[in-house]
């Protein structure tokens, strides 16, 4: 496959982005990661993601460090999550939706 040639449809599913990541996984040689290796850069995205929220907040940090754009470090949190979920055949929309019918019948106080 070209690299040219992965393309999101418009309007995506939930589905459709676990099978572009799939993909685009695939596409970038990085389809022998390990789930370990993945989860560390998830959590590396997240801290990320993280730094990005502070620094939107205007919550003291170091005005050295780099620049982060929080809309593509959740971008990137959500890949990760993405790939996490496919390396465990999780169909994240399914069990999204099975576990917010579970929340529904909590007490939220």
């Amino acid at each position: 496959m070209d690299k040219h040639e992965l393309i999101l449809k418009e309007n995506p599913t939930l589905r459709d982005f676990q099978n572009y990541t799939a993909e685009m996984v695939k596409e970038r040689g990085f389809e022998k990661e390990t789930v370990p290796e993945i989860f560390m850069l998830f959590l590396e995205e997240c801290g990320e993601m993280a730094k990005a929220a502070r620094k939107y907040q205007n919550i003291k940090s170091d005005k050295n460090s780099e620049k982060f754009h929080l809309d593509h470090e959740a971008a990137d949190v959500f890949i990760y999550l993405l790939d996490i979920c496919n390396h465990f055949n999780i169909d994240l929309e399914k069990s999204f939706r099975e576990k917010e019918e579970i929340n529904k019948m909590r007490s939220w106080e």
